[in-house]
């Protein structure tokens, strides 16, 4: 896996820099992103037309595709993919109710997995960024293999991220500030996921179906939550640590003692 030249980030998918021939990744593609030595060159040309649209820093974007088909078929991919990882823990057991856990978990995950992305995305669009979810296979093909492999006790889930590229007119702030907003794109997904664990810790307090589902809810989406801090790799949690120290230890440290104590409980 390529890293970026600029911050020192593997990326799946690096850009060469046209005109330094340097390799960078998505956040630093851009030759105003990475300091470019032949930025003298690219500020002379004019933008090249790109299949992301470019609009000036005062425009309203306007018709702006929200998704795409591709996008929408790798998250459903994903989703369905990994509700069986997360229900694998029954498919030894009675087989009558692995339909019903199946559907209780596509719709735990849809919740802990679909909005985790949708919070990247949706943030980085408010900051001017073109953003989709693409598929990682080896990573869905990890976290099943490693749910079969402990029968759902351990789920290595990296199924795949968004993506996100600056546009043309994002570089007009400050280095700080461009760390800041990969940081609060990185920390939305995380947080939705605390948010859902909230929502799901309450309706465990309910009884019969509701209590099972709060409680798997809960679990599930404390997982991911916990997992995504982990300052590693492409993980959000690298991100937020570069970018804040303590509101990275703020969020990741209380996660993790809960996921301890449920872990050893």
């Amino acid at each position: 896996m390529a890293k970026c030249e600029f911050c020192g980030s593997e990326t799946p998918m690096p850009f060469i820099c046209s005109f330094c021939k340097g390799t960078f990744c998505s956040y630093h593609r851009l030759p105003e992103a990475h300091n470019c030595q032949m930025l003298h060159l690219a500020r002379a040309q004019k933008p090249v037309c790109e299949e992301i649209p470019v609009f000036r820093v005062e425009e309203k974007p306007r018709g702006r595709r929200i998704t795409s088909k591709t996008e929408i078929l790798h998250l459903l991919t994903a989703w369905v993919v990994l509700s069986i990882c997360f229900s694998t823990r029954y498919l030894f057991r009675t087989y009558s109710i692995i339909p019903l856990m199946f559907i209780i978990y596509f719709c735990i995950v849809g919740t802990g997995f679909i909005f985790h992305e949708l919070a990247h995305k949706f943030t980085a669009q408010k900051y001017g960024y073109w953003s989709e979810f693409r598929l990682w296979p080896w990573g869905l093909a990890m976290a099943l293999f490693s749910s079969l492999l402990t029968l759902g006790s351990f789920i290595f889930a990296t199924p795949g991220a968004t993506y996100v590229v600056p546009r043309y007119n994002t570089y007009g702030w400050s280095e700080i500030s461009e760390k800041k907003r990969i940081g609060l794109m990185s920390l939305s997904g995380p947080l939705s996921n605390v948010f859902w664990a909230v929502i799901f810790f309450l309706l465990s307090g309910f009884n019969g179906l509701l209590a099972l589902a709060g409680n798997i809810g809960f679990q599930v989406n404390l997982w991911l939550a916990a997992f995504n801090m982990i300052p590693l790799g492409g993980l959000d949690g690298r991100k937020i640590l570069a970018w804040n120290t303590k509101i990275w230890a703020i969020v990741t440290i209380p996660l993790w003692i809960i996921e301890a104590f449920l872990i050893f409980l």
